[in-house]
């Protein structure tokens, strides 16, 4: 058997009346009352001695409520148009990798013209190290210069060789000869262990030198076979 809880009685009774609050509390009434009648006369003053000065001063404040207002919606919408800016940037470079065929398909991908014969002998061999990224290699490094052995990109294939690519910028009338094959056969396979050894030149090679790269295993690429790959119409180098 459950005993019912009793309820306890509420606190009714009222705080006592205080005369000294009381008083304090009219006292500071009437000084905010005399103060507000102050301030009212002395602007009643001011207008009766400069009322333009008055009228300026109203319409100088109601302008500036008006700026502050309308420079809060400008801004809530200069927000708001950045954001629809940036969302519609987003959605448009999302429709255009869609739209855009996967590499190797659909028949020749144009990446640019680039004028082979105008770069220099350290832009060509940038040059030729960006078409090496785009097709997949990885650990692509440039390091042609003094003592690099004959190697000037070194890079790794997308089915995991070694490739050693040595880089010849030469004018039509200047074709690479078998004595810079041979230089180069000499260190790709023992100094820097290619699995695929190739030049690429912007010219042409000599038969003596095309008949030394074929017995040697080393791939090489004239100024066409470089415009073929480099368009996609032609192979990679490396397969």
């Amino acid at each position: 058997m459950t005993t019912p809880t009793r309820r306890l009685p509420r606190n009714t009774r009222r705080r006592p009346f205080s005369l000294r609050a009381t008083a304090l509390y009219f006292g500071l009434l009437a000084l905010l009352l005399c103060v507000l009648g102050l301030t009212a006369r002395a602007v009643a003053a001011a207008f009766e001695r400069r009322p333009v000065w008055i009228a300026l001063l109203c319409l100088l404040a109601a302008a500036c409520a008006v700026a502050l207002r309308r420079g809060r919606r400008r801004w809530t919408a200069r927000q708001a148009a950045h954001r629809a800016a940036a969302a519609l940037d987003a959605a448009t470079r999302t429709a255009v990798e869609a739209l855009e065929p996967p590499h190797g398909e659909g028949g020749a991908v144009e990446y640019g013209v680039v004028d082979y014969d105008a770069l220099d002998a350290d832009e060509f061999e940038q040059a030729i190290a960006a078409l090496c990224e785009r097709d997949g290699c990885s650990q692509v490094e440039v390091v042609g210069g003094a003592g690099d052995l004959g190697a000037d990109i070194l890079a790794v294939t997308p089915d995991g060789r070694r490739a050693v690519i040595q880089c010849k910028r030469y004018g039509d009338a200047h074709r690479v000869g078998s004595e810079e094959l041979q230089r180069f056969g000499g260190t790709c396979f023992t100094v820097h262990e290619a699995d695929v050894a190739i030049v690429v030149t912007t010219s042409d090679f000599t038969a003596p030198a095309a008949e030394y790269a074929g017995l040697c295993g080393i791939v090489c690429v004239d100024g066409q076979s470089l415009l073929a790959w480099h368009d996609t119409t032609g192979p990679r180098p490396w397969t």
